[in-house]
This record gives C-alpha cells, sequence and structure tokens, in this order.
C-alpha cells in the first residue's frame, strides 16, 4: 500500500473514534446505553442490523467460495434475504411488543429467573467466540495488504472498537455501523465497474468464466444447504440477542418490522455488488490455492484501485468488522449488567450500574480478542463460524422464539429443548465419526440442528396442550416500561435522535470531501469516485436540514 491508503485508513480510524466518543455524554443510564432510548428510528436501525450481521468475514469466507465456485456465493446469501423477510414480518414485531431490554428479561418475567440465568450464561460464553471469530477476518485481510501480523492486527482493532464502544453504548455501535455502511458501499461501487474494465468488461466474465460458474448451486452448495441455510438464519438473525437489540429498541412493532424487511431487502442487492470482484480475479488469476482464496476480494481491489482508494476499502473492510464485533460486545455487557449484576446486586445507584456496564464491554473485549488470536488453531474462520452457528444457533435461539408466539412452553421445556438439541448435536459434530464411522455434511448439520429442537419443542407443545397446562403470565417488565423508561423522557429521547443524525451528517460530510477528493487526484476512474463522494456529500447534507431534524423530533414525539 501507499502513503496515501496509510493516511486515508488513519483518517478514517480518528473518525470512528471521534463519533464514537462523541455519544458518551447520550449513556446517563441502562435504556440510553444499551437500547438509544427505546426510541431509535427505524431505518438507522436496519442499517445498523445489516452491518452487525454483515463483516470483512462477509469477503473472506463467501469471499472464498465465489473465487472458487461464482454465483452460487449470492445465492447463498439471498438465503439471507429471504430470513429478513421473513423475521421483519413474523418475528420482529413479536420482539417489540415484548417490552423487553434484552431477550433474557423476556425469558425472566416471562417464565422465570433461572431460565434467564441459564439462557444468559450461554449466551455469553458463546458471544465470546463468535466475537473473536468475528474479529479474526480482519485480521486476514491486513496480512494480504500490508504484510502486518494477524497478531498485531487483532490487538490494534480489539482495543480501538472497546474504546468507542464502551465510551457511546447503542448510540455509538448504530450510528458508526451507518457510517460504516455507507463508506464500505461507496468503496465497492468504486472496485467493481474497474474490475469489470481490467478484464475485458461483463462479456468477458461470462464468455471466459470456469464451467457451471455462473450455478445457482454448486458442490457441497446444494439445493439442501441452501434450505437449511435459510432455516438456520431465520433462527440466527430472528433470536441471536445482539441482533434482538436492533428489534426492540425501536419505537413500535411497525417499526421493528420495517427492521427485518429493511435487512432482507438489502441482502437482495449488496451480494451481487460483494461477490463479483472476487469471481473476477479468477480471470485475472486462477491459481489460488487453499487458504490463498481468502484473500481473493482484496488481491483484486489491490490489482485495479488507484493510490488513496485502496485505504478506502481496507478502511471500509476493517470498519465492517467492528459493526459485528461491537454489536456483540454492546449486547454482552446489557446481559451480563441488567440480567445477571444488577440481580445479584441490589439497591445499586445508577452511576455505579453504569460503571458496572463500561467496565464489563471492556472485559469482553479483551476476552475477544484473545479468541480472535485463537481462531487459526481451530480450523481456520469458515469452519469455525460454520460449525459453532449449526451446533448452537437453533437449539440456543429457537425455544426464545416459539415462546413468542406460544403460551404453552414452561421453564422445564425450554431448558431441556437447548440442553438436549446441544448435547445430540455435539455428539453427531464430534463424537459420531469416530465412534458410529459416519460424519454430517454442512447442509446436513445444519438442518439436523435446526430440526431437533423444533421437534422437541413440538412435542412438549401437543403434550401440554392435550393435558392442559399453560405458561400465559406475560407481564409488564417494571425495569423496561417503568423504572428504566421513567429515567429517559420524551425529550431526552428526541434530543438523542437529532443530536445522533446531525453527528451522523457530519460525519457523512467530511467522508464525501475525502472521498471527492480522492477522485480528484485518481489516475484511474476518477468520474465514478468523484460520483460517489458528491452522492455522500449530498447525502450528508439532506440529513444535515433542519426541516429533516425537525420531522425527526416529532416522530419522537409521537
Amino acid at each position: 500500500m501507499s502513503l496515501l491508503d496509510y493516511i486515508v485508513i488513519a483518517l478514517f480510524t480518528v473518525m470512528i473514534l471521534v463519533v464514537g466518543v462523541a455519544f458518551s455524554r447520550t449513556g446517563g443510564n441502562m435504556k440510553s446505553y444499551f437500547a438509544a432510548g427505546g426510541s431509535l428510528p427505524w431505518w438507522l436501525s436496519g442499517l445498523s442490523l445489516f452491518m452487525s450481521f454483515f463483516s470483512a468475514g462477509t469477503f473472506v469466507i463467501w469471499g472464498s467460495i465465489a473465487y472458487q465456485y461464482g454465483w452460487v456465493s449470492i445465492t447463498i446469501q439471498w438465503m439471507m434475504a429471504l430470513s429478513g423477510f421473513i423475521i421483519g414480518y413474523f418475528i420482529a414485531p413479536k420482539w417489540r411488543e415484548t417490552n423487553s431490554l434484552t431477550a433474557g428479561e423476556f425469558l425472566g418475567k416471562r417464565f422465570s429467573p433461572s431460565l434467564k440465568k441459564f439462557y444468559s450464561y450461554i449466551f455469553l460464553v458463546l458471544s465470546f467466540v463468535t466475537t473473536g471469530a468475528f474479529l479474526y477476518p480482519v485480521a486476514k485481510i491486513f496480512n494480504v495488504s500490508t504484510g502486518f501480523s494477524i497478531e498485531l492486527s487483532i490487538l490494534i482493532l480489539g482495543l480501538l472498537i472497546i474504546i468507542y464502544t464502551a465510551a457511546g453504548g447503542l448510540w455509538a455501535v448504530v450510528i458508526t455501523d451507518v457510517l460504516q455502511f455507507v463508506i464500505l458501499f461507496a468503496a465497492v461501487i468504486i472496485v467493481v465497474p474497474l474490475a469489470l474494465e481490467k478484464i475485458g468488461g461483463p462479456g468477458a466474465l461470462i464468455h471466459h468464466a470456469p464451467e457451471g460458474f455462473f450455478s445457482m448451486t454448486n458442490g457441497a452448495y446444494s439445493f439442501g444447504f441452501l434450505m437449511a441455510f435459510t432455516f438456520y438464519n431465520t433462527f440466527f438473525i430472528g433470536g441471536n440477542w445482539a441482533y434482538v437489540q436492533r428489534y426492540t429498541s425501536v419505537r413500535t412493532p411497525r417499526d421493528a418490522r420495517k427492521v427485518g424487511l429493511l435487512f432482507g431487502s438489502l441482502y437482495l442487492v449488496s451480494p451481487v455488488l460483494w461477490m463479483l470482484p472476487p469471481m473476477i480475479f479468477r480471470l485475472v488469476d486462477g491459481n489460488l490455492t487453499g487458504n490463498e482464496n481468502e484473500g481473493a476480494f482484496l488481491l483484486m481491489c489491490k490489482a485495479v484501485l488507484p493510490k488513496g482508494l485502496l485505504g478506502l476499502m481496507l478502511g471500509g473492510m476493517i470498519f465492517a468488522t467492528a459493526s459485528s464485533v461491537n454489536t456483540t460486545l454492546n449486547m454482552s455487557a446489557a446481559v451480563f449488567t441488567n440480567d445477571i449484576y444488577k440481580k445479584l446486586k441490589k439497591g445499586l445507584k445508577q452511576a455505579t450500574i453504569m460503571k458496572i456496564a463500561r467496565l464489563s464491554t471492556v472485559v469482553f473485549g479483551i476476552i475477544t480478542i484473545g479468541v480472535a488470536l485463537a481462531v487459526p488453531r481451530l480450523g481456520g474462520i469458515v469452519e469455525v463460524v460454520l460449525t459453532v452457528g449449526a451446533v448452537t444457533g437453533a437449539p440456543l435461539f429457537g425455544p426464545p422464539i416459539w415462546a413468542l408466539f406460544s403460551n404453552w412452553q414452561t421453564s422445564f421445556s425450554m431448558m431441556t429443548t437447548t440442553l438436549v438439541s446441544l448435547g445430540i448435536n455435539l455428539f453427531l459434530k464430534f463424537m459420531a465419526p469416530g465412534l458410529l464411522g459416519f460424519s454430517l455434511n454442512r447442509a446436513e448439520e445444519m438442518l439436523t440442528g435446526v430440526f431437533i429442537p423444533i421437534a422437541i419443542l413440538a412435542g412438549f407443545e401437543m403434550y401440554y396442550r392435550f393435558n392442559g397446562t399453560s405458561n400465559h403470565s406475560l407481564q409488564k417488565n417494571d425495569e423496561m416500561t417503568g423504572g428504566e423508561a421513567a429515567e429517559t423522557t420524551k425529550n431526552e429521547t428526541s434530543a438523542q435522535n437529532t443530536f445522533a443524525i446531525r453527528v451522523l451528517a457530519i460525519a457523512l460530510l467530511l467522508t464525501g470531501s475525502l472521498i471527492s477528493l480522492l477522485g480528484v487526484i485518481a489516475s484511474d476512474g476518477k468520474l465514478i469516485v468523484l460520483c460517489v463522494g458528491i452522492t455522500v456529500l449530498l447525502t450528508g447534507g439532506l440529513l444535515l436540514t433542519r426541516k429533516y431534524v425537525k420531522r425527526e423530533s416529532k416522530a419522537s414525539d409521537l
């Protein structure tokens, strides 16, 4: 990389830090710190959900598949869009109707404190694995582009994420997520036409691509895998506590529905943009093997981007990864503070609770760094992400989703379903190959992981309905609708929303100015870079207008 690329990355890093820390004054109580006042605009929450689920791992994991197999990498991600639509129509509004700060809080008031603790402890342990798996891919990208060691990259980026997440809470997470969305989209929109130009246009890609490169399915990624992946993502995105936070932090169930639908819509468009560069690179250099495939996207960027714009792309990747990590860190701190620590230590002052919230964010961030450092010894990033997801996704997130729609489940049925499902999945994954001489492929892993908890829950449902046993106790949560909510008034919420939009607008104006400047000095792709930069500038200017801010303020009072 050139000196200009490093300068661009440094500027984005400083901007993200400043934006995150700017929200330190908005986190005066738990509802503000962990739920953005409970009145987050749906479009901000939807963009944040998209970026929280998205990471640089998209370019590493699915980019590797795109380089090897082609269009099937896009088909796989379209299944996430289908899941998003299902969640938007059915699941997200139900979460908002619970009036809970966390999914664990819903389980506690619906069932029992012991069940809440059970799921909270499991979530915290798994969150360390998932955040570590999300943090690792950016180290791979750094390694390919700069030659820096993976270990050093993990340490630097991990500490950066900890600082602004601990300082600003959910508002810092959401606004930096949206800013990262704009940066990444801008960078990819610039890369795609330059990459196509390098090989002679779209016709060259179609004509010279390997046989089967545009097939909807390929190899291990069969139709069965796609269906299993859809079921799995419906549970994972609809029930993962970090993502549930995006549904519960908006104003109404209708807004929660819009969050899911926006997520699904973005995943209809974005995979095509994300996956074209590694697909095109297959024609530029078809000799990558093994783990080298994971760097195909960035190698394409290095081949076509002029000085400065590679730093723009790399910065977008870095902070896309930060979106996944900071979301889970914030939710993990919420679970520990609200669902565990506050119940163990009664009568704590608000200032003490907020100190614990920020301290737990820091501690969990340090643990995340440790896990990320261990990823290379766990079989590679693809194996870690897919294995953890297949084994734990539906057993952990399925029962709470089922409970949103059914009054017949009990603490016993919920806990039993999770433990039995996890036990069976772990046996099939790690013990069956040695003891029984067979193993499941990825599609079978996901189908089994989803089917087992559904079958157990259905069995309990029929049993309880037949015997007339139900759990109809769904009480209002004083912590969310009474105590905590009272601390964040409508005026405070309106002020926070207005401040957040203004911060975002200023950041977009700065980003657009930088991209435009890079377009002026670019040796290649000058026109498209300038167009993207001006578009970002206009977006920032629109958000900064008083007319929009007034509309947002009035909406907050409805």
